[in-house]
């Protein structure tokens, strides 16, 4: 039995923290990173400002993404992942193979669409996020007014679409909260989807 979770989130809002988390706390359980299909350098457009424009479907080898999450569904046991069965979970539950793909602009690539069971939008708002984002280091690095001028507006445009789009069922989890909180309410939320579908 396959259950495949989708983590999308605003830059440093934390999915990645959460999906290593949770892959320690649930049986048999893989990640799929979309941070790991980025073209490189060359091949990302840049903008009549000199930004170089990472935060769009183009920026991403997308279709190499489907196919990989593709491979995993044909064999999940396939992939050498072993995870002991962790202790609270029920034993119902040994036969299922979890996927967790996390990354930042996955609701509004349409082939995904019918390849999750559940799906988390990590927001945070402007000030954290941007202070969040001052800490880390990128590369390439993040030009003078990067944050402001493309990744920010990026992520709002991208966020109105998803909320205007009435079929997308998104659970949206508020980023600012401890990374305890945070994953307790998603590991209850899975156990709970997952004693569904086998019922």
């Amino acid at each position: 039995e396959l259950f495949a979770m989708f983590f999308n989130s605003v830059t440093n809002g934390g999915k990645t923290t959460l999906a290593e988390k949770l892959k320690n706390m649930l049986p048999n359980c893989d990640i799929i990173s979309q941070d790991d299909f980025f073209k490189p350098e060359c091949e990302v457009e840049t903008d009549e400002r000199g930004f170089k424009l990472y935060d769009v479907l183009d920026a991403l080898y997308m279709d190499e993404m489907v196919t990989s999450i593709r491979n995993w569904m044909k064999s999940p046991g396939s992939s050498g992942v072993v995870t002991e069965e962790p202790k609270s979970t029920c034993d119902n539950l040994k036969n299922v193979y979890i996927l967790i793909v996390e990354g930042f602009l996955l609701y509004n690539y349409e082939p995904l669409n019918e390849l999750w069971n559940r799906r988390y939008f990590l927001t945070l708002p402007y000030e954290e996020c941007k202070r969040r984002r001052s800490t880390r280091v990128y590369q390439p690095a993040d030009t003078p007014g990067y944050f402001d001028g493309h990744v920010w507006p990026m992520y709002l445009k991208y966020k109105n679409e998803l909320e205007e789009n009435a079929s997308m069922q998104v659970d949206y989890l508020d980023g600012t909260k401890s990374q305890e909180e945070l994953l307790s309410y998603v590991y209850s939320d899975i156990i709970q989807e997952l004693n569904k579908l086998r019922e």
